[in-house]
């Protein structure tokens, strides 16, 4: 029994300890977008917008882009067929500005995603040369696209990519969605990613995509991924699969995104892409294992521990166990800090991890007994 303690202990401590060192080192590199070079003329810049039923949103939206401060713009809505005041919105701004322009998009062709079948009209639309695809439910600050511009050239890439700071609204994304900076700094290598562009260790958010016309081409753009439904991975690889370097920054202090209004979208949401990330039949089980094994194995341990009274724990054991929780909490709590999410989420972060995991298993799970997802009124195929 002390030989069973000790190897979970053990166990617990060095799955935990894992994700705690790569957030330290991430934290360190995964930096924000700098200020643009005060002297350098005005770059233009198409700010490409797929809009399906963002009625609600889309203005707000539309008027943060267009007070953007320090870039000449055009801004091209696509309406993919929406069934709300979408048009409506999007053809009133366009009479009152004339950066604005709405592109009715085209019948949803078989084999595409809604989205990449959007954004590939959107780039075919696009009067510049530098690009940035934006969902409709991020807001952006007035220098948000000209700090995101400098990121791209700073960091010689053909594609990079923001992370938005998730606005919570209800119980399920306020404790899932700081999952996305644990999951991507716990376990992407940052530096070893941009040293050697592998495909493997390509990582985006599809909210916020940043690119050259050029290079956009050349990887073969949303025609390349068009029936994913995961842009944020699958973009990136398709650029470095064609040897095209991706990056990625913190947007969280120039955007925000309100993804999800209640708890149901929150697990609709994470399940419809779920088996082209975590939830994919190659990956989830090793994904698994560091989740369990470093997440909620700790804490599962010394509760155990503490309902029995520690009876039959070697010394060294408990302290293991314990240290392997403080481990397990520590990049939630760092992350909160730097990112201003809730304290209150990282505490229940087992509890993020078991809903997590659940998640995946119930989408791969869906997926190999045929069932499909829907997403705003259409059908789901994943990959």
């Amino acid at each position: 029994m002390n030989l069973l303690i000790g190897m979970l202990s053990g166990l617990a401590l060095v799955l935990a300890a894992i994700p705690t060192l790569l957030t330290i080192v991430n934290l360190r590199l995964f930096v924000r977008a700098p200020q643009p070079p005060s002297s350098a003329p005005l770059p233009q810049v198409s700010v490409l917008v797929p809009a399906r039923n963002e009625a609600i949103g889309i203005e707000r939206m539309a008027r943060a882009i267009l007070a953007s401060e320090s870039v000449e713009l055009e801004l091209i809505v696509l309406d993919d067929n929406s069934q709300d005041a979408t048009t409506a919105i999007v053809s009133q701004l366009a009479n009152q500005d004339a950066r604005v322009r709405l592109l009715p998009g085209k019948m949803l062709v078989p084999g595409w995603c809604g989205k990449q079948h959007a954004c590939a009209q959107l780039a075919a639309a696009a009067r510049h040369n530098t690009w940035v695809f934006i969902d409709a439910d991020v807001l952006l600050k007035p220098d948000a696209i000209a700090r995101s511009l400098a990121f791209l050239e700073q960091s010689k890439a053909g594609l990079v990519s923001g992370f938005p700071l998730q606005l919570t609204s209800s119980f399920g994304d306020w404790l899932l969605l700081p999952l996305i900076h644990f999951v991507l700094l716990g376990f992407l290598p940052l530096a070893q990613s941009r040293r050697h562009n592998s495909p493997s260790m390509a990582a985006g958010c599809g909210q916020l995509f940043i690119t050259h016309r050029d290079a956009y081409l050349q990887a073969g753009g949303h025609a390349g991924i068009r029936a994913s439904l995961h842009d944020g991975i699958k973009l990136p690889r398709a650029y470095r699969c064609a040897k095209i370097r991706t990056d990625i920054f913190d947007a969280s202090d120039i955007a925000t995104c309100r993804m999800y209004t209640c708890d149901l979208d929150v697990l609709k949401g994470l399940a419809k892409n779920a088996t082209e990330g975590i939830g994919s039949p190659t990956t989830i089980l090793p994904f698994t294992l560091l989740l369990f094994g470093g997440q909620l194995l700790p804490l599962t341990l010394v509760v155990w521990g503490l309902f029995a009274g520690w009876q039959g724990w070697p010394q060294w054991a408990i302290a293991v166990a314990c240290l392997a929780v403080v481990c397990s909490l520590l990049p939630r709590f760092l992350e909160a800090i730097r990112y201003g999410q809730s304290l209150g989420s990282a505490v229940m972060h087992p509890l993020g991890i078991a809903v997590l995991l659940s998640i995946q298993w119930f989408s791969l799970l869906r997926r190999l007994l045929g069932f499909q997802a829907r997403w705003k009124g259409r059908s789901l195929t994943p990959q």
